[in-house]
């Protein structure tokens, strides 16, 4: 993973680099509740009549989160009666400034859904003996209005990558990859999983969710309905263009941010970026590892590089030397990797003679 995205930066460094904006920042969460009633316009109008409650009712939940610029942003009902019978919704959206957020959203819906109960109970004659029964109140880790794009260009001249394949070859062969990956669900999946190599790392190394982090790319990458691809590529005129825009909802603050040595390590290799920053860096380890990918295959093949790291773990637990892995590797360049060639070769250089079976191995 570093590699690649060592390799991609190293590429691109002299190329303009890679850019990212965050696009908004607005997550997301929900009060589920299951009401039978008739009178759906008067749910409705007391709903409305009655959102400042909702508000006023949270106050003190959001005062320190709306002090730093954020807070609740919005409240609406939302009937999904045609997925299941008599379910509604009451949908937050919040902004939650550099943290994650979710303890903050978890405890305004709690409020939310005891505040809707209260209404209901209270407006029973409007609402008729059906009764109005929260199921859950959570955060959705799906946040598709959590946006950051991360895009890197140049001119088709200036690509000059070293494999021997021509320009405008490799861009219009590298576009094409990105576009099979965008109507091939069975490549999708790998290629997405190779960003979210360099996005997971980011997100794990300085304390985020990664598991939701997963989560929401994946989703995001089937919302219309058919899984496609995260990134992709045009040529447009004379110019390269590469790009990835994907949902990221991740923090700088609270949680183990401070609390755990490696976390807060990273957290000072980066430079102590905001909740806005640190979305545009994971973006960019995201773009840099699909470039990496995307570049190999179309050139010299995925094993190559693969191969290279699996002959150095194999002359690892053979305990070779530094002059010894320098030879074996040498022995390799234009030679196909396998355990028992890499076994066969070590024994050469080392001068010990395979005994039995062993020799098999």
């Amino acid at each position: 993973v570093v590699a690649a995205a060592a390799k991609a930066a190293n590429f691109w460094i002299d190329r303009g680099g890679f850019r990212a904006n965050v696009i908004s920042m607005v997550k997301v969460g929900h009060v589920h509740f299951i009401w039978e009633g008739s009178n759906v316009d008067g749910l409705y109008r007391i709903f409305e009549e009655n959102k400042h409650r909702f508000f006023e009712n949270t106050e003190s939940i959001t005062k320190n989160m709306r002090a730093r610029g954020g807070g609740v942003m919005s409240l609406e009902l939302k009937d999904k009666t045609d997925l299941e019978p008599g379910y509604y919704q009451v949908e937050a959206r919040f902004e939650t400034c550099d943290s994650m957020g979710a303890n903050f959203i978890n405890s305004c819906l709690e409020s939310f859904a005891q505040t809707l109960k209260d209404l209901a109970a209270e407006h029973v004659s409007e609402l008729g003996d059906a009764p109005l029964q929260v199921v859950m109140s959570i955060l959705s880790n799906f946040t598709p209005e959590c946006l950051v794009r991360a895009e890197v260009s140049c001119k088709i001249s200036e690509i000059e990558e070293g494999s021997g394949i021509g320009n405008l070859e490799f861009a219009e062969k590298f576009c094409r990859a990105i576009r099979i990956a965008s109507v091939e669900p069975y490549r999708a999946v790998t290629h997405n999983k190779g960003i979210m190599n360099g996005i997971d790392s980011v997100i794990i190394a300085t304390g985020n969710d990664f598991r939701a982090t997963e989560a929401c790319a994946h989703a995001y990458a089937a919302k219309d309905g058919k899984y496609t691809s995260l990134t992709h590529a045009s040529v447009v005129g004379d110019e390269f263009h590469f790009w990835i825009e994907l949902p990221l909802s991740i923090g700088t603050v609270g949680g183990i941010t401070n609390l755990h040595p490696m976390v807060r390590f990273a957290h000072e290799l980066l430079g102590y970026p905001s909740a806005n920053e640190l979305m545009q860096i994971t973006a960019v380890a995201g773009l840099a590892q699909n470039f990496s990918a995307v570049r190999s295959l179309i050139t010299s093949g995925i094993q190559k590089g693969h191969m290279k790291m699996h002959l150095l773990n194999i002359l690892n637990q053979l305990e070779a030397t530094d002059a010894e892995k320098e030879e074996i590797v040498a022995h390799f360049k234009d030679k196909v990797v396998s355990h028992s060639a890499a076994v066969e070769a070590f024994m050469r250089v080392r001068g010990v003679t395979a005994v039995g079976s062993d020799k098999s191995n």
